[in-house]
């Protein structure tokens, strides 16, 4: 890599990130950015983020300015422009500096010449910046879906199911900045003492209308570097997640499986839940992930009550050992596009074929999880999606093929507002301002 000293730290290092994403696939959340000013780093992961939730958007744009086949440009001459066409239309910085410092980072980077290239595109975008080309495929949903940047095939189901301004409403709030929840310990400290820190330390913050050990937060880094995570004192976790976990709705002494466990937060909200008493058991596929559950349980003082296991849930039943549990919470692997406004990168790695495996995988987990549910028991199927495949499809499903089992309404466990007609939960972000989720109550027999 070539020196980048007179281009910002911020630049340099979502440029590297970005073009490492580029060339391997990599997850932004994965990613790691090697800087100690903490505003730098903010900085770039706000580039990186934003540039991948609004590529579509912005090759769209670069195409009608760029005079030649925008694909088959050099990649990090790609990377660059998307840097200073994103900074230019969503970010306050002042334009100028913006053109100078990519028009820099092309010099430094690639070549000379390639400087000149940057300068001549950001510039033309900089001047029609409020009279931008629009798309006009003649297709509602390519132009909607370049509009917003999103996948076709995603906002065209959407707009079979919501219509066009649910459908805006939906892909606008996956492109803003995410919102994020911090939930409260409250057997390490009260709400009123973690938003007093908060304020203390100019966190800016709001209290969930859901959940009373719930607050939001716009801004994570301040949290980051304190303690209140490593002391457990508070989570990062999303109201949904906590939802499901109030539909599980586990009582002390019982005994709960978390089928799907890892990283963890679930499971340790759960064995809060039940004040201790009682054994709860996490399982996971990836054993390497199991350690995220572990340090989470350490965090929170609950290795005496949280005990983890790799195992596949669908070997479970035929172990042998006579597994069952009071409460069994089955929280599958899912498309996610309940959650793109957190995981600017997904929307880019999934088609709609996944929905097709996705949904096999989930039937055969809740099939199996089925049989490990004790007589009198609870089964709670959950996912972080809205696809109604993947959701109350696959429980009226299950429902046909185990008559042992029946619907149990998630009223009185959470917002009647969240309630759906059949009695599960349901959340959508551009309805509710939260993660879109699903959870379903399933009642087995005496």
């Amino acid at each position: 890599m070539k020196d980048l000293t007179t281009v910002s730290a911020s630049r340099s290092h979502a440029y590297e990130n970005l073009t490492r994403i580029q060339a391997t696939d990599a997850y932004v959340g994965r990613l790691q950015i090697d800087e100690e000013d903490q505003r730098e780093r903010r900085q770039a992961r706000e580039l990186v983020a934003g540039v991948t939730r609004w590529r579509r958007h912005l090759d769209f744009l670069l195409s009608e300015f760029y005079d030649g086949d925008f694909d088959d440009m050099e990649p990090h001459l790609q990377v660059i422009l998307r840097l200073g066409v994103y900074e230019i239309l969503h970010q306050e910085t002042p334009p100028h500096a913006v053109v100078d410092q990519y028009v820099e980072l092309a010099k430094q980077a690639i070549r000379p010449g390639a400087g000149g290239l940057t300068n001549g595109i950001l510039r033309a975008i900089l001047r029609k910046k409020h009279g931008l080309p629009k798309p006009r495929t003649g297709d509602t949903a390519e132009d909607l879906a370049i509009r917003h940047s999103h996948p076709t095939w995603m906002v065209r189901r959407w707009l079979n199911r919501f219509g066009p301004m649910d459908t805006a409403a939906l892909l606008t709030w996956n492109n803003r900045r995410p919102m994020f929840c911090l939930r409260v310990n409250t057997e390490r400290a009260t709400v009123t003492g973690v938003t007093k820190w908060l304020d203390e330390h100019d966190v800016s913050w709001t209290r969930s209308p859901f959940l009373d050990d719930v607050v939001r937060v716009q801004r994570l880094q301040t949290v980051l570097h304190s303690d209140l995570l490593d002391d457990g004192v508070v989570s990062v976790q999303d109201e949904s997640a906590g939802l499901i976990v109030r539909c599980l709705d586990p009582q002390p002494g019982e005994t709960v499986f978390d089928l799907c466990a890892a990283p963890g937060g679930k499971a340790v909200y759960a064995a809060q839940r039940m004040k201790r008493k009682g054994h709860l058991h996490a399982f996971d596929i990836h054993e390497g992930r199991l350690g995220l559950v572990e340090d989470a349980a350490a965090t929170h003082r609950l290795s005496d009550v949280i005990k983890v296991e790799a195992a596949d849930a669908r070997d479970l039943p035929g172990r042998g050992d006579d597994l069952l549990a009071d409460r069994v919470l089955l929280d599958v692997p899912c498309s996610g596009l309940g959650v793109l406004s957190k995981r600017a990168d997904l929307r880019w790695q999934r088609n709609e074929e996944d929905l097709d495996e996705l949904t096999q995988l989930q039937a055969e987990l809740l099939d199996a999880a089925a049989d490990l549910v004790a007589p009198g028991g609870l089964l709670v199927y959950s996912t972080c999606t809205i696809e109604p495949e993947e959701n109350t499809a696959q429980v009226e499903r299950f429902l046909a093929d185990h008559p042992s089992f029946s619907r149990e309404t998630v009223a009185g466990l959470i917002s009647d507002e969240l309630v759906t007609d059949d009695g599960d939960f349901a959340s959508f972000p551009h309805r509710d301002a939260i993660d879109g989720a699903y959870c379903a109550r399933l009642r087995r027999s005496e």
